[in-house]
C-alpha cells in the first residue's frame, strides 16, 4: 500500500505573491531566485512535491526543501541561500574601514598619475601601505577581496556620476535664445523649400570648434563618495573651455 502523500501548507500573502511572480518573470534576478520562485508559485497551485518537480525539470526533494524553507522563513527569504560556514575572516573591521576611506579618497591625491582608484590600483596601495598604518592584515590584500569590501559599502571609486547645479541666473533667457534659433533655422528651411522652386536658394551654415583634443576643465571640485550616501565620484556637467589642443601632424 503506498504511503500517503505529504502535504505542507502553505500560505502566501498578496504582497509575496506578487513579489513571487514579479520574480519569476524577471531576466535580472539571479537564477536559483527565478528557480525557487516559481517552485513556491507552482506549488501554491498544486501542492505536490513530486508534480511541481517534474513539471520544473527539478528533484521532488528539491521543491520539499525550498517549500519547507518557506514556512519556516517566509516565502521571499526562502529564495536566498542560507549562510554557509567557512574560512573566519581575517581583514579587521578596522582595516575594511581604512581600506573604504582611503577608496574615497582620489588616487592623484597619493601621488599616482591615475584621477581615479581601480580596484588593482586599490589593492596595491593597501598592500605597500596597509601595514605601516597598523593593518597587518592587508599585506596580502588581493583585488577580489577589495571588490567584496567596496560593494558591501556600495563604493565605486572608478566611477563618476555627473550631476546638473543650475548657477547661472541668465540660464532661462539664454536657453531661449538658443531655442528660437532653432525654430529661426526651421523657417529658413521652409522658406529655402519654396525658393527653390523659385529659383532661389537659403543656405544654412552650422559649425562648431575645432576637431582635436578639448583642454576643458571643472567648475567645481568633485565630491567624493560616500557609504550610504552615493556610490561614485559626483562631478558637475558644467566645466569651463581652455582650448583644444591638436596632435602633431593632424589636420586640426
Amino acid at each position: 500500500m503506498a504511503a500517503p502523500r505529504r502535504v505542507v501548507e502553505l500560505v502566501i500573502g498578496d504582497d509575496d505573491l506578487s513579489r513571487l511572480m514579479s520574480i519569476a518573470r524577471s531576466r535580472t534576478e539571479a537564477a536559483s531566485r527565478v528557480e525557487r520562485a516559481r517552485m513556491l508559485l507552482a506549488y501554491r497551485d498544486n501542492p505536490s512535491f513530486f508534480a511541481v518537480g517534474r513539471a520544473l525539470g527539478v528533484h521532488h526533494q528539491t521543491v520539499q526543501r525550498c517549500v519547507e524553507r518557506a514556512v519556516a522563513w517566509g516565502c521571499v527569504a526562502a529564495l536566498d541561500d542560507s549562510p554557509r560556514p567557512g574560512k573566519p575572516s581575517t581583514i579587521t573591521a578596522e582595516a575594511k574601514a581604512w581600506l573604504v576611506a582611503l577608496a574615497c579618497r582620489k588616487a592623484k591625491d597619493l601621488g599616482y598619475p591615475h584621477e581615479l582608484w581601480t580596484t588593482r590600483l586599490l589593492a596595491r596601495h593597501a598592500r605597500e601601505h596597509g601595514p605601516a598604518a597598523g593593518h597587518g592584515c592587508l599585506a596580502e590584500l588581493v583585488q577580489g577581496t577589495v571588490c567584496k569590501i567596496l560593494d558591501a559599502h556600495q563604493v565605486k571609486p572608478h566611477k563618476v556620476r555627473y550631476y546638473l547645479e543650475r548657477r547661472d541666473p541668465e540660464f532661462e533667457p539664454k536657453m531661449a535664445d538658443v531655442l528660437c534659433v532653432y525654430r529661426e533655422v526651421e523657417v529658413l528651411k521652409e522658406v529655402d523649400a519654396a525658393s527653390q522652386a523659385a529659383g532661389d536658394a537659403v543656405a544654412v551654415v552650422s559649425y562648431d570648434e575645432k576637431p582635436g583634443m578639448q583642454a576643458i576643465g571643472s567648475t567645481a571640485p568633485d565630491l567624493p563618495p560616500e557609504p550610504g550616501a552615493h556610490e561614485t565620484f559626483a562631478r558637475d556637467h558644467e566645466y569651463q573651455r581652455h582650448g583644444s589642443a591638436c596632435w602633431p601632424g593632424s589636420t586640426c
